[in-house]
């Protein structure tokens, strides 16, 4: 398993999909009101809550949802949120990026730095991880939409830089995704285009891709797993990268 793109499917096997689904939920919620307040309640005229509301919707977010979530950005009682990252080590020294929308730095700070001291890491300066990655756009597709060679040549067409495909879950009912990498820059115009032709997208966003993977095994598998369980469950963090390496056997013993 490379890097943590399978990561949801530990948590269906040990039964948190439903919880997993309602943080999901509630952080796709705070960036479309996040995005309303900064930039209005018009996601053509502001990209960042064009991108918030596709995500939601690739998500299956209702649509009543959505909508409450862009009139909570243009009320006056929205509390003012700080976008801060931070950086760490895990377990056999991955590197952790933690992106998180607060509105109170330090009990942000001090419940990210709990984290990951209270599950074998360490949090780090500003720098001292995000070097090993690059922040790039990604858009994700149902495998079903298209064959490899012909998402691979229409992404290239569109501007894109990268294709890779990830496997689902057939246990678990779930279809692999073709993954889409561009230039940050080109996400709009790169997703606009793919989405002309297979539909919409699942997901559309910038995100933090690892130039190089760390191999993690034995022991200290479990315990980056509570690492990355530990953050993502944090109510001001959005959203979680890292940069390890997995084998499907480590993998498989700590879902059973």
């Amino acid at each position: 398993m490379a890097g943590h793109s399978k990561w949801a499917n530990i948590q269906h096997r040990k039964g948190r999909q439903d919880k997993a689904r309602g943080k999901l939920f509630s952080k796709l919620s705070k960036e479309i009101t996040i995005a309303s307040k900064i930039g209005g309640p018009d996601p053509a005229m502001n990209p960042r809550l064009r991108l918030a509301i596709a995500n939601a919707k690739g998500q299956s977010m209702p649509k009543d949802n959505i909508e409450r979530a862009i009139k909570k950005g243009q009320g006056g009682d929205v509390e003012e949120y700080f976008e801060i990252r931070y950086e760490g080590f895990g377990p056999g020294g991955v590197g952790v990026i933690v992106e998180a929308s607060t509105d109170n730095k330090n009990r942000a700070a001090s419940e990210v730095r709990a984290a990951f001291s209270k599950n074998g890491g360490n949090l780090g300066e500003t720098g001292s991880v995000s070097f090993m990655f690059d922040q790039v756009g990604e858009i994700r597709f149902p495998l079903s939409v298209a064959d490899e060679e012909a998402m691979l040549e229409a992404a290239i067409e569109a501007g894109a830089e990268d294709v890779v495909q990830e496997e689902g879950d057939e246990d678990e009912g779930e279809e692999g995704e073709h993954v889409v990498y561009c230039a940050r820059d080109d996400l709009a115009a790169v997703a606009e285009t793919l989405e002309e032709r297979f539909g919409e997208a699942k997901s559309v966003k910038i995100v933090w891709k690892p130039q190089n993977l760390t191999p993690v095994d034995g022991e200290k598998v479990a315990t980056l797993m509570k690492l990355m369980e530990a953050l993502d469950d944090l109510d001001d963090v959005q959203n979680v990268y890292a940069n390890f390496e997995i084998s499907d056997e480590d993998m498989a013993a700590l879902a059973s």
